[in-house]
């Protein structure tokens, strides 16, 4: 709680004063509230109450998993984008993911006395926020992104004019650019280009070419446009890739010697580096019958990349690897993430590693870490090791069936058990997989197919974070937590509002608890609505992130939870590898004083890091595919709606489960409104709708790859009129069309001077738990 206001007379408050009290304070929990109006015994309990009635009423919203904040406040700090300038020049923020009801902030102005280029549109900053005299005021603490001022386009040229288009869908921001920079280039060509500063207010902005990038028609050009476009950082400087290259093989020195033990490593079949091995055996102790012992060893990056370092700081910037179909932009040099930090078979490799003790019933009864000295036994694809063990073993797994599979996948089957009782969200997640031939052609789309080996690392890797996170707070060492809020009430009501239009009851009052996710999810998996309700239960759910707060991680159904086994490719694994060895007296090179007092700011940095590598990985994905579609242009196909928006209709294809766009424009001769309690689009006369999760099938009329754009036509007929609807809505005339009739082109159209009603956007999935 900041900010607190003076202390009230004892007693429970009315709803205009509680919610004063939290505009002041910025947000607070029950308990804080109770402390500061001085509540007891039966006072508390309707202050409980009152909350609930507020949520209700839609006055006051969740922050963080106990904080309660007024709808429309904003946090003390928080990151925002520069979003608007008014005829004044003056700038105004608004907070990143911000809910519908978020207002903006002015930009006051700096007078900090820092140095450098002054805010400008588009700027991504961190900011103090508070109430001003004439409503919400940002004061800047520091700029977060420069990229802004800048284009990543195609060149058009023509004897007029040469322009540089953005390979943004989103940007408006065309350029004109001088025919003498301009000399040497061809249409098509990828630019990087820079927006010139000015007091120009119409017609295109003037630019400035900066570097070529590559063709627009090359088959590999995705990756560079969303690399580009995102600002992910490539290469490693100079000083870097020396720090890489005088880094020396591990020895015995500290370390518990681990080569005896069979780990082995279970990865992808395309996999370049290995970072973690597994191995389970029967635990012979008496008092655990039928109980196994887990380890996971992980490369002990920590050993390598040390605070303070050229290698450190660079892999801070970064913040993890950015994966793409075709190429990896890694946080550390291959000379560590694909050779020193890699746990390849026969190889002598620095770990830290961690013995976990379950019982037959899966549950966790201890566990031990250790910086240990390893040597994979076998790689294996999980292809490979579930081949095997389904019966069809080959030369690298037969003879290691009974010393390392089987007790492996039997040691599973027990922490199975535990995985059940805790419940964790079972949304299932349709990925996608893109295969390229060696000169980048796209062969195929095809669904990843989850498999049993699959869950059997992803448990194992999971109860490793667990350790670390319990082990670090025993500790009481400071450590980057993995958490997952609940999601917020406003969330939980919209879910009730659309289960009600496919008939499923659903409280809205009721705590959100994975079980009643899950039963949710079982009851309606072999039904019509299984893919929409599993599309909305994910979108129920809040984004995970890091902080050095912890309120627990709610997909998981976990009180405490840290990533620790990937420590090559996240930052937020390293300093939990740091902490560890601080914490257990494993080394020097643990988590400094420093690092501890930064570990906030880290936890922002890498949020951002992830979500920007996150974007770039959707954008290439979509680029790839719309290239991939672009020779099937007039070609029909199968799909289903997974958004409803007043412009239009997102659909996703069955074969290949790539995403466009219906523009509500040509859904046929009548307006259609966006009713968004129901998710769907009604036509005004007819009252005929088209609703999210119904299966349609659409024509492809365009494919852009530059901007990953597909937009179809829809060859379905609307769904009948919702029976509870008035009727006298048949037969009405559509309000503002010329002599009453209905437009051929019709829309959403504003009423009285308002935009009409938001709705639900297309969305990915994607594992980063």
């Amino acid at each position: 709680m900041t900010n607190t206001p003076k202390r009230p007379p004892a007693g429970l408050p009315d709803k205009q004063t509680l919610l004063a009290f939290l505009r002041d304070a910025g947000s607070a929990e029950k308990t804080d509230i109770a402390r500061h109006f001085g509540l007891k015994g039966g006072d508390r309990r309707a202050l409980r109450e009152m909350i609930r009635q507020l949520e209700a009423e839609g006055a006051l919203g969740k922050r963080g998993r106990k904080g309660f904040s007024p709808s429309g406040a904003l946090p003390p700090v928080g990151v925002a984008d520069v979003v608007e300038r008014d005829l004044d020049g003056e700038l105004y923020v608004r907070l990143v993911e911000a809910s519908d009801d978020a207002p903006r902030a002015l930009l006051m102005p700096d007078n900090s006395g820092r140095t450098g280029p002054a805010p400008g549109m588009g700027d991504r900053l961190l900011v103090k926020f508070a109430r001003g005299a004439e409503g919400w005021e940002a004061r800047l603490v520091k700029k977060l992104d420069g990229e802004r001022t800048r284009v990543l386009g195609v060149i058009r040229k023509s004897n007029r004019e040469v322009r540089v288009e953005p390979v943004d869908r989103r940007s408006k921001d065309v350029l004109l650019v001088p025919h003498a920079q301009a000399e040497g280039l061809k249409d098509g060509d990828l630019v990087l280009a820079a927006i010139e500063k000015g007091d120009q207010r119409y017609g295109p902005k003037r630019g400035k070419i900066l570097e070529t990038i590559g063709r627009e028609d090359d088959a590999r050009a995705a990756s560079l446009i969303a690399i580009h476009s995102h600002g992910v950082p490539t290469g490693f400087s100079e000083a870097v890739e020396q720090e890489a290259e005088h880094q020396e093989l591990p020895s015995l020195k500290g370390r518990e010697d681990l080569r005896d033990l069979p780990l082995i490593t279970i990865d992808p079949a395309d996999a370049r580096d290995h970072d973690d091995a597994v191995y389970a055996m029967r635990d012979d102790d008496p008092k655990n019958a039928d109980g196994w012992i887990v380890w996971v060893a992980i490369a002990d990056v920590a050993a390598y990349v040390r605070p303070g370092t050229n290698l450190d700081r660079e892999a801070r910037d970064k913040g993890n690897s950015t994966y793409f179909p075709d190429r990896v932009e890694p946080m550390l040099p291959e000379r560590l993430s694909n050779g020193l930090c890699s746990l390849t078979q026969g190889d002598n490799r620095a770990c830290m590693a961690v013995r976990m003790v379950f019982d037959k019933d899966g549950r966790k009864t201890g566990h031990k870490f250790v910086r240990g000295l390893m040597r994979s036994h076998a790689k294996l694809s999980y292809e490979q090791a579930q081949a095997a063990i389904d019966g069809a073993p080959d030369d690298t797994t037969g003879p290691i069936m009974e010393a390392i599979l089987y007790p492996l996948w039997n040691a599973y089957r027990a922490m199975l058990k535990g995985r059940l009782k805790r419940a964790p969200l079972q949304i299932e997640s349709a990925e996608r997989r893109i295969r390229m031939d060696p000169e980048g052609k796209i062969r195929s789309i095809e669904a990843r197919v989850s498999l049993e080996a699959h869950r059997l690392i992803e448990e194992m890797m999971i109860q490793a974070n667990v350790c670390a996170a319990e082990t670090l707070e025993q500790k009481k060492t400071p450590l980057l937590y993995r958490v997952h809020d609940a999601p917020s009430q406003e969330k939980l009501f919209n879910l009730g509002d659309f289960l009600g239009t496919i008939g499923k009851p659903w409280t809205k009052g009721e705590p959100a608890t994975t079980k009643r996710f899950n039963k949710l999810l079982d009851e309606t998996r072999d039904t019509e609505h299984a893919e929409v309700v599993n599309e909305v239960v994910l979108r129920t759910q809040m984004q995970a992130v890091y902080s050095a707060e912890n309120v627990g991680h709610f997909g998981l159904n976990l009180d405490r939870y840290a990533h620790f086994t990937s420590p090559i490719r996240r930052y937020s694994d390293l300093i939990v590898h740091r902490g560890l060895i601080r914490a257990l007296g494993l080394g020097k090179d643990g988590l400094t004083d420093r690092e501890i007092a930064e570990l906030p700011s880290i936890a922002e940095h890498v949020v951002m890091t992830e979500r920007r590598s996150m974007a770039a990985e959707r954008d290439a994905m979509d680029r790839y595919i719309a290239a991939y579609l672009e020779d099937r242009v007039g070609a029909s196909f199968t799909g289903r709606i997974t958004g409803v928006t007043r412009f239009g209709l997102f659909i996703r294809l069955d074969e290949t489960g790539a995403d466009g766009l219906v523009p509500v424009s040509t859904l046929g001769n009548e307006y259609f409104t966006h009713d968004d309690r129901s998710h769907a689009l009604v036509g005004e006369r007819s009252g005929l709708r088209w609703v999210l999760g119904r299966k349609v099938e659409v024509k492809l009329k365009e494919a852009t790859p530059v901007t990953g754009g597909l937009l179809f036509e829809m060859l379905s007929e609307p769904g009948p009129r919702d029976p509870n609807a008035p009727s006298a809505r048949l037969g009405m005339r559509a309000r503002g069309a010329p002599g009453g009739g209905y437009p051929k082109r019709g829309g959403p159209k504003p009423r009285d001077g308002k935009k009409p009603s938001g709705g639900l956007k297309g969305v990915r999935k994607g594992k980063r738990r």
